[in-house]
């Protein structure tokens, strides 16, 4: 019998000032004017047509993505949070994380973001060095993101996050490493540490830079993480790091297999249901189809051949231990269904099982496709 795990919601603010070239993320560059309150009757008008999914349920975190979702004035910000609490139950103290560009961190505007119930910002630093933000295309300098934290730290806010890229075109250690000693000295409860990698269908992959090659990679990640564990950060997932008690918990709930809304161009949802049914939905990704009414793209329900991947390709980015009832509780099947697969990756050392939890090890971490690839359903 399925479990229904929290329930989370993710929103999608699609708009940039301009596109990074090795951002795949649904974006769009800014031409004239945000729609801001045509943008948020859309928004909940989306989250109207999904509510008799979740009939009943309520929100444990909302996440506000995008884009920049700071190109969105504090007043819609209110709007679009009053309208999402007028709707569905936001449990108390709830964890709500907005995205922003440190060249669009306004201190006034910040402390409205708040007002309306924000309670923790993600801020696209990238990196420190002017040099690389320019090679970025990031419209922000070094300044300008340290104002930014400082002024999160101010505004005393339940936590923030820095995000910072390593392994940039032509990027040595130090360079690297540098990076990383600037944000630690900003003290950010949270810290996203991603290699940058050349996805299909942006700038980058039709002119790719040069960037270090693995043994190079290999050099700043060991040695960035020997900064960050020195700094009291505990690494919890493939990129993230956190200071104890901050990780972010919206993250967690994807990580752990658990549900959420997505409303919003492009936005993505993964939603169960008591009889068992386990649907992901899709929203049209274009602003312009969207704000026409047409929110829902696709939807398909996962079979139960494709379940174990999923939950598995989820919980495995996770360092903690993952609880054997969950799997059986948030997929619906027995863990018969798959002792082979897992008796074939405690042989080969990738995982290790107790009879509550399964713990990926360090050989696991090396080699996480040859793990996840065990559990894909034959075709």
């Amino acid at each position: 019998m399925l479990k229904l795990p929290p329930l989370s919601l993710y929103i999608h603010i699609p708009w940039c000032v301009q596109k990074c070239p090795y951002c795949d993320f649904n974006s769009h560059a800014l031409k004239g004017e945000v729609p801001h309150q045509e943008y948020v009757d859309h928004l909940l008008a989306d989250l109207d047509a999904d509510l008799p999914l979740v009939a009943g349920r309520e929100i444990s975190t909302i996440f506000i993505g995008g884009g920049t979702p700071s190109l969105l004035s504090a007043e819609a910000m209110q709007s679009l949070l009053d309208g999402v609490r007028a709707r569905i139950h936001v449990v108390d103290g709830a964890e709500i994380t907005m995205e922003a560009n440190p060249g669009t961190v306004e201190a006034d505007r910040f402390s409205g973001y708040q007002r309306a119930g924000v309670n923790r910002i993600s801020i696209g630093v990238q990196s420190f060095s002017a040099e690389k933000l320019t090679r970025l295309g990031r419209i922000h300098g070094p300044e300008e993101a340290k104002r930014a934290a400082h002024l999160a730290t101010g505004l005393g806010l339940r936590s923030f996050n820095l995000d910072l890229m390593h392994g940039l075109p032509d990027q040595s250690l130090e360079e690297a490493l540098d990076d990383l000693r600037q944000a630690i000295a900003l003290n950010p409860p949270h810290l996203s540490w991603y290699q940058l990698t050349i996805e299909p269908n942006t700038l980058f992959s039709s002119r790719p830079p040069v960037l270090p090659d693995d043994d190079a990679l290999w050099d700043i990640f060991e040695r960035g993480h020997e900064l960050l564990s020195a700094a009291g950060y505990q690494q919890y997932e493939t990129s993230a790091y956190a200071k104890p008690g901050y990780q972010c918990q919206h993250n967690l709930n994807y990580w752990r297999f658990g549900d959420y809304l997505g409303i919003g161009c492009g936005a993505h949802g993964k939603l169960t249901f008591s009889d068992g049914r386990i649907l992901r939905t899709a929203k049209t990704k274009h602003p312009r189809g969207f704000m026409q009414g047409k929110y829902m793209d696709k939807q398909h329900e996962v079979t139960t051949a494709d379940r174990p991947f999923e939950f598995f390709m989820n919980r495995f980015r996770l360092l903690e231990a993952a609880p054997r009832a969950e799997f059986v509780n948030y997929t619906g099947l027995d863990e018969s269904t798959i002792r082979a697969q897992l008796d074939e990756a405690l042989a080969k050392g990738y995982l290790e099982e107790t009879p509550e939890y399964w713990q990926i090890t360090e050989k696991g971490k090396l080699f996480l496709n040859s793990l996840l690839e065990l559990f894909l359903a034959d075709e």
